[in-house]
């Protein structure tokens, strides 16, 4: 994102500066409508289905598509999004929770913790500094560093990495199936309500 501006843009399309000026105020409408595109790829969630399985669709429907468009996970935590794809996906994953039965306190929460947990994990997930097949050669290369006086579990668990019993990859579903089971701790049936 930081390469983008309206000369540069001007400069990929052939045209003049100012000419695109005709068409769009600033670069931050640029930024806006891109990031709209990338919530509308994200698609939203489905209310014809139980809560649990629409926000586990989406969320990995969501973290998918943040993954295929790296920049994007920043700009849109970072920025006010009022377009209508992501009005639409906030007032769908709201409503999946009160359908089943949260109150409209509960199910911001638990949409703003759904949020929290993709976008966070996709952000670590894209910016992280090793490749995936890397990892035992690494472990390798710090295990000196981690002495097992130290560092007990840190020292097992490169070991383990080492050994190749364990890969030390990140796990979206693990994190994301945590939630949604405590989140189902505070689930009511409710017949399911559209406004």
């Amino acid at each position: 994102m930081e390469a983008l501006s309206m000369r540069r843009l001007a400069r990929e399309l052939s045209v003049q500066a100012m000419s695109l000026y005709n068409h769009i105020a600033n670069r931050d409408e640029i930024i806006d409508a891109l990031v709209e595109m990338v919530i509308e790829e994200m698609g939203s969630p489905d209310l014809s289905v139980p809560w649990i399985d629409s926000v586990r669709r989406q969320a990995v429907a969501s973290h998918e598509v943040l993954v295929r468009h790296p920049w994007a996970a920043m700009m849109i935590m970072s920025r006010v999004n009022v377009g209508p794809a992501r009005f639409r996906f906030v007032d769908r994953m709201i409503g999946c929770f009160v359908n089943a039965g949260f109150s409209l306190p509960d199910a911001d929460h638990a949409t703003n913790l759904i949020d929290s947990f993709v976008y966070g994990y996709t952000l670590q997930e894209v910016t992280f500094p090793l490749e995936e097949g890397t990892y035992q050669e690494v472990a390798s290369a710090y295990i000196d560093q981690i002495p097992a006086d130290r560092y007990p579990y840190l020292h097992r668990m490169a070991g383990a990495v080492m050994a190749g019993t364990y890969s030390g990859m990140h796990d979206f579903t693990f994190g994301l199936e945590l939630i949604l089971s405590a989140l189902a701790t505070l689930h009511v049936d409710a017949p399911p309500t559209m406004p």
